[in-house]
């Protein structure tokens, strides 16, 4: 879930302000971030509202950059 840190630093949130919002320690979503856990299907419903995003925006594949 990748796409959380992205949104989250685009928003301006840092991992403890975030963490504080949802209620879980930096170190859960610093596992969210690099894939290590996801988080639990009840909290889902919230990161999508304090990211300005869907669910389904959550899961999706981040856009590849073009290397030229």
């Amino acid at each position: 879930m990748k796409s959380i840190k992205n949104r989250r630093e685009h928003i301006g949130l840092t991992q403890a302000q975030f963490a504080s919002s949802l209620q879980v320690s930096r170190a859960t979503v610093a596992m969210w971030e690099t894939e290590k856990s996801y988080p639990r299907a009840d909290l889902l419903p919230k990161i999508a509202q304090l990211l300005g995003c869907t669910i389904d925006d959550l899961y999706a594949d981040e856009p590849e950059k073009e290397v030229s």
